[in-house]
């Protein structure tokens, strides 16, 4: 996560805030000298108090929510509310996976990591440290910072010069010495490097060394003291200022009195960022460094304030040294800025800024300089900070290729969680037709379906009136519209042209589960020709009787189910009404309720690619990949098992282990969110999740441990002629006489024996091409076993025969 992703507890340990808050856990109850029986009803007594306290805190939208949701299920079967139940807890374990992908983002390495790259890069060093033969290469204002005995050691020597280190203490070889110096610079020691008498000889160590402080103090204090500092960042308003330049070879444009200089550390900002890592090395290839250090001069970094503007300064060194991301460190007023960042700001138009539009800017710095602690701290910030009122310019500003995808789906979740709030608010008619999509599409929107159907007619008609101002003149110009002064009447829309508006966005919305069934807007949206298939429960069926309940749940109608969304609202009320018809039934055998378990694979085959797009929630704003053109970066090999190794994790944890018993949950669905997820830690599109799932293709060493199943082919080319079937080892019968007969086997006459069996009833098999009811109906008929035996009529003659079956 980003430098603001944590926060201190009541204990003081740090952990990770929660993006979406959860409901606490349910209250528990001693059982200390409790008996069973008490317990449990102690138990319902809290459940029950807990209930009326959350129903309490609701809206009193949420209460008409559930009323009308219970007058539909009253009359259902337990059965029945049962499976609606299942449904439910199904979209809501793919939910937490779904928020799990959405959240992952590569991993910013922290200053430690980046200081410990920097000991074994050796890159931008000033001192040569050499101890028993053997030469380190360091930097001076790390050790100096950390170690009195290493600032008192290096008072004394030039930048550049070798220095000879010897040690009271008795058994320190090379390598622990290493070892110390690797402390210094990340605060940690790994213990498995250690042998048993090194960790005496550290005690030691710490009486002659002096025991240094936090790392992150002893950064903090480089940066405000300004101690060792070998070079300044100057902010400069002259675009045409070198970065080469010393300070008394600024040119005269730029004034001195107005460009800003901070101190700061060559070693820090190379182990940082790679922006300032290049240019130092450049530097070093080009001979300046050298002569900077012949001279004993500090180095000058110098920005264009177009570029990074000056007010950022402090922030930027603030995130180096100390991974946080603090915007009152901004500069504010007027000595903030020069002349000509200020001019352009006038002519753009910009206001006073808001912290979002800040955290904006400085992502966008942090882009720059390829810093991605500064990036994912400002992501964080603007996350924080999401709000129905500037929800709409974060979506437009995440939208860009400038901005952040990763706040773009935070931002999408927002309104996916809030669409109630959005639907009232003028921003929601501002949304695009792609945005709109992108929220409509999913499985976990928090809002009835017929507040959706209003929401979406409602936007419709306002952006046909907005067609209708432009394709009218204005009577007078510079003002409003002549239309919008007059307003446009609902009955003088054209429908036809509001149809062709809404044709992408009204098959969105789930008609079959508009409730009330008799509403005003439904009814109207269907005369208007608005909706071109009507709701189930109007047309009526008569192979099924009940059609209301077989849109919602899985039954024998399976054809006419649709799954419904993972309104919270519903979720809690549905269980309230099952909770009510056990209590009715508490008297009765519970074991004479049984409930029947319906299968996820959808029972035709046109069904299986609509299900996986309904369900995996791809982008609207995804273009397609071309796998030959080479558009899909192809991850090494190395990286490849890495990925697969978190796969595997991933797949043993508690939230998926979870999800996969639950008897309504996709485990196609549940494996792409799990890959999704990785995709997107190591920091690759998301189509890149095609490569995870055929890795063995892309790869000529098998990268998995178990083996990959060859892509599906076509193995008859008679589907009336059988199939092999796969035998391991076959199984032999004897006559009444002893003597062995042939094993029942399958007639295959169109596979030759030396191909390799392939299982026509393979897992992937049947998940990638078709489910398992339509395999085995279309097969079933068409095996014939063939059983050769021998028949003993009593005359002491065997007779052979053959039976088909």
């Amino acid at each position: 996560m980003g430098a603001n992703s944590s926060y201190m507890d009541s204990s003081g340990s740090s952990g990770k805030s929660p993006q979406f808050p959860r409901l606490g856990h349910q209250y528990t109850v001693s059982d200390t000298d409790i008996s069973v029986k008490e317990k449990r009803k102690k138990a319902s007594k809290f459940a029950t108090l807990r209930k009326k306290l959350i129903r309490s805190r609701r809206h009193s939208r949420s209460l008409d929510y559930g009323r009308v949701l219970r007058e539909m299920i009253s009359s259902w079967s337990f059965r029945d509310v049962n499976c609606l139940i299942q449904e439910y807890e199904a979209l809501a374990a793919l939910k937490e996976l779904a928020i799990a992908a959405n959240l992952a983002r590569p991993p910013a390495n922290s200053f430690r990591q980046d200081l410990s790259h920097l000991f074994d890069s050796k890159l931008c060093t000033d001192v040569d440290l050499v101890y028993r033969g053997a030469c380190f290469p360091a930097h001076r204002a790390l050790l100096s910072a950390r170690s009195p005995y290493f600032r008192n050691l290096l008072r004394y020597h030039p930048f550049g010069s070798q220095v000879p280190v010897k040690l009271k203490t008795v058994g320190v070889d090379v390598a622990l010495f290493a070892i110390l110096l690797r402390y210094l610079y990340t605060d940690s020691i790994n213990l498995e490097e250690l042998r048993k008498d090194h960790r005496e000889i550290l005690r030691k160590l710490a009486d002659e060394f002096g025991l240094p402080n936090q790392l992150e103090f002893d950064l903090r204090t480089l940066l405000e003291s300004g101690d060792y500092c070998d070079a300044l960042l100057v902010f400069s308003c002259d675009s045409e200022c070198s970065d080469s330049l010393s300070h008394d070879q600024l040119p005269e444009g730029v004034c001195k009195a107005k460009s800003l200089e901070l101190p700061c550390h060559k070693c820090v900002l190379a182990a940082r960022s790679q922006f300032f890592r290049n240019l130092l090395l450049r530097r070093a290839r080009s001979g300046e460094e050298l002569t900077e250090r012949t001279l004993q001069t500090t180095s000058l970094i110098v920005l264009d304030e177009s570029v990074i503007p000056r007010k950022y300064a402090r922030v930027l060194l603030n995130a180096v040294y100390q991974d946080s991301v603090d915007l009152s460190l901004i500069l504010r007023g007027s000595a903030s800025m020069c002349s000509l960042s200020e001019a352009q700001a006038i002519v753009a138009g910009k206001g006073q800024m808001t912290l979002v539009d800040e955290a904006m800017e400085v992502y966008q710095i942090g882009q720059f300089l390829d810093f991605p602690i500064l990036s994912q701290g400002c992501e964080d910030i603007i996350t924080e900070h999401i709000s129905v009122d500037n929800i709409l310019s974060i979506l437009n500003w995440s939208s860009e290729p400038h901005g952040s995808q990763w706040v773009h789906r935070q931002a999408i979740q927002f309104m996916r969680e809030e669409i109630l709030q959005i639907i009232q608010s003028p921003i929601f008619y501002e949304l695009t037709k792609e945005q709109l999509i992108d929220v409509l599409c999913s499985d976990f929107l928090q809002a009835g379906e017929l507040d959706i159907l209003s929401a979406v007619l409602k936007w419709g008609e306002h952006h046909l009136v907005k067609k209708i101002e432009e394709r009218e003149p204005n009577i007078l110009s510079h003002t409003a519209h002549s239309i919008s002064k007059k307003g446009v009447k609902k009955r003088d829309l054209n429908d036809n042209e509001l149809r062709d508006i809404l044709c992408d966005i009204i098959s969105l919305v789930r008609i079959d589960h508009v409730i009330p069934y008799n509403n005003e807007t439904l009814n109207s949206a269907i005369k208007r020709g608005l909706i071109s298939s009507p709701p189930l429960h109007m047309m009526g069926d008569e192979t099924c009787q009940s059609l209301p309940v077989s849109t919602w749940i899985r039954t024998k109608c399976h054809g006419t189910f649709t799954r419904p969304r993972l309104f919270t609202p519903y979720f809690e009320e549905s269980k309230a009404v099952l909770e009510e018809q056990m209590s009715q039934d508490q008297d009765q055998d519970s074991g004479r309720v049984r409930t029947i378990q319906m299968s996820s694979i959808p029972d035709t085959l046109y069904m299986v690619e609509d299900r996986l797009q309904s369900y995996i929630p791809f982008s609207s704003g995804s273009s397609t990949v071309d796998i030959v053109a080479g558009t899909i970066p192809v991850p090494d090999q190395t990286t490849m098992k890495m990925m697969i190794k978190r796969e595997k994790e991933f797949q043993e944890s508690k939230l998926t282990i979870r999800a996969l018993s639950l008897p309504y949950c996709d485990r196609r669905v549940v494996n792409y969110q799990i890959q999704l997820r990785i995709v997107r830690e190591f920091g690759l599109p998301d189509s890149t999740i095609e490569i995870l799932q055929n890795s063995h293709f892309y790869h000529s060493n098998n990268v998995r441990n178990h083996h990959h199943p060859q892509p599906p082919t076509p193995v008859r080319t008679n589907p009336l002629l059988p199939i092999k079937r796969r035998q391991s080892p076959p199984l032999s019968r004897r006559s009444r006489h002893g003597s062995p007969t042939k094993p029942i086997q399958m007639v295959s006459p169109t596979r030759s024996l030396k191909q390799p069996d392939i299982n026509p009833c393979h897992e992937s098999v049947l998940s990638e091409t078709m489910p398992d009811i339509a395999m085995a109906t279309a097969s079933v008929s068409q095996v014939h076993l063939q059983d050769e035996f021998e028949l003993d009529i009593g005359d002491g003659t065997s007779h052979p025969g053959t039976m088909y079956i």
